[in-house]
């Protein structure tokens, strides 16, 4: 019996280690994620460098951070006299990328801003490779903050749609999009995953009590840059 133990116990060990090995394979080709969590204060996200640092780290305690460099698709406004504007589309490199589960979300750029991308909320998996809930959920979590137009580019004008450049959560406003292409309407803007309506609340628009009023968290995509 003794034997028989010693002979059962490695190659039991041996078949679980090699059951965990496609999910290791699988997740480290990860190259576009919806961020599971916010960073917790509405739309303060300390700035593109503290949104992008955040994609970062979720990255790398999913086992798939470095060597890739990971950025936050979030547009920013031009500031009078200061930064130009900085479009989403210019920051997440070209592509093709794909979710935690190995599924192809776009080929490149012009693939993701098209029609066509393949964006659902089966496919906008988070980082854990988990779905996040949309509308008919409970708590809704669809609305993510991209700041950006249809085309991933930035918003002209002064009419704030990116909460002062992501370092205000009492001041402006967001644009965000549905990660599960649903919304009240049945129109482009309610399918739209990157451009569907401005935030809004009690607040104004920017604190994470307002981003969760309307069906948010203050969630935002990420994609590797390289």
């Amino acid at each position: 019996m003794r034997a028989l133990v010693k002979l059962v116990s490695p190659f039991c060990f041996l078949i679980a280690a090699m059951s965990a090995v496609p999910a290791t394979a699988q997740t480290a080709g990860t190259t576009f994620f919806l961020t599971s969590n916010g960073v917790g204060n509405g739309g303060n996200l300390g700035g593109l460098a503290g949104a992008d640092n955040h994609c970062q780290t979720l990255a790398q305690a999913a086992g798939f951070g470095a060597p890739k460099t990971w950025r936050a698709y979030l547009s920013t406004q031009a500031v009078d006299g200061g930064a130009p504007a900085v479009n989403a589309k210019d920051r997440i490199g070209r592509g093709p990328w794909q979710n935690a589960k190995g599924v192809v979300v776009a080929k490149d750029v012009a693939d993701l801003h098209s029609a066509g991308n393949n964006l659902t909320k089966q496919t906008a998996l988070s980082e854990k490779g988990e779905v996040i809930n949309g509308r008919g959920d409970t708590p809704n979590r669809h609305d993510v903050l991209t700041g950006s137009q249809a085309d991933g580019t930035a918003f002209a004008g002064s009419e704030d749609r990116t909460c002062k450049n992501w370092t205000s959560s009492t001041q402006g406003a967001a644009m965000v999009g549905h990660s599960d292409r649903i919304g009240l309407r049945d129109d482009d803007a309610s399918k739209s995953w990157n451009t569907s309506h401005p935030s809004r609340g009690p607040d104004g628009g920017c604190s994470q009590a307002d981003l969760k009023s309307t069906g948010g968290d203050g969630l935002f995509y990420c994609f590797a840059a390289n």
